[in-house]
């Protein structure tokens, strides 16, 4: 199907996804077409995952944020410029997809994700792509949860430093509980345990200059477009792979972390997830971190 545009050109879905043949054959490049991936949170990482899937050719997509862009978004998402400012990020990102293919199909939960709304968020997807605010744990643990128990791989890369995290959980590997292991901990236990388990090799601390600039009682801390970026990048090799059963993916309790600064790349492996010896060390030092010792 062919449509034109306000500017005169016209938008051709074999055309405008022709180089990305060569890395990938065009029956591919058709599958890639049909697959329908769900995005939780478009802060952040979320809007960069958005635009690198709609790029990549993947026209099907269930998009969930109710936060608006505010000028402190500025330095590191996708989707905020001054003429975005005040704007939902669902409507920003959502027209931006279109933008890049008008054929998308793109379905808008503009409350964001909860217990009534997530099975029609996860119908259909193929896919769950993970970019929920560090802060909203419970709901996250629901999501993974949710995905497990409808067979929906899942995924998650976490902007650090600047570099990324990747974890992925398959839907008959070692659970997201399983491997956090955060069920009965206090909330301070939870958010270690979190941070333990997204970077169990932990290498952007050392080059952290300013250590007051992350609160976790007030719910901040410093991020660069680099690491979101490269989320974006790892995240998208790893559900093109995924769609198109180009060979096997490290499940959890394997894990990837790359930093861009030191240029250094670590395989972690953590069987038992966080009741691994290196694991409990990790999480006795980063707790008194989050009491701000």
């Amino acid at each position: 199907m062919s449509r034109a545009t306000p500017s005169g050109f016209t938008f051709d879905y074999d055309r405008a996804f022709s180089r990305n043949i060569g890395w990938i054959t065009k029956d591919e490049q058709q599958r890639l077409r049909k697959a329908r991936v769900a995005i939780a949170g478009l802060g952040g990482v979320g809007g960069s995952h958005a635009l690198t899937m709609a790029r990549l050719g993947v026209a099907n997509f269930n998009i969930a944020d109710f936060d608006e862009f505010d000028v402190h978004n500025m330095n590191r998402q996708a989707a905020a410029f001054m003429s975005t400012m005040g704007r939902p990020k669902l409507d920003v990102v959502g027209e931006m997809v279109r933008d890049i293919n008008p054929e998308s199909d793109v379905r808008l939960f503009r409350q964001g994700i909860n217990d009534a709304n997530m099975d029609e968020f996860l119908k259909g997807v193929d896919v769950y792509i993970d970019s929920l605010d560090f802060f909203v744990l419970e709901v996250r643990r629901k999501v993974f949860r949710r995905c497990r128990e409808l067979g929906i791989p899942a995924m998650t890369a976490a902007p650090l430093g600047m570099g990324t995290a990747f974890l992925y959980f398959s839907p008959t590997g070692m659970s997201f509980e399983d491997y956090f292991q955060v069920e009965g901990r206090d909330h301070e236990e939870q958010y270690a345990r979190f941070i333990a388990g997204v970077s169990p090799a932990m290498l952007s601390r050392q080059y952290l200059v300013a250590p007051e600039a992350v609160n976790f009682k007030e719910r901040r801390g410093p991020s660069t477009v680099m690491a979101c970026e490269l989320c974006a990048g790892v995240m998208g090799t790893n559900v093109l792979k995924l769609l198109l059963n180009r060979g096997p993916l490290r499940a959890a309790p394997w894990g990837m972390h790359f930093d861009a600064y030191r240029g250094t790349l670590k395989h972690t492996w953590r069987p038992w997830g966080n009741s691994h010896p290196l694991q409990r060390l990790l999480i006795a030092l980063i707790k008194p971190v989050l009491k701000g010792r």
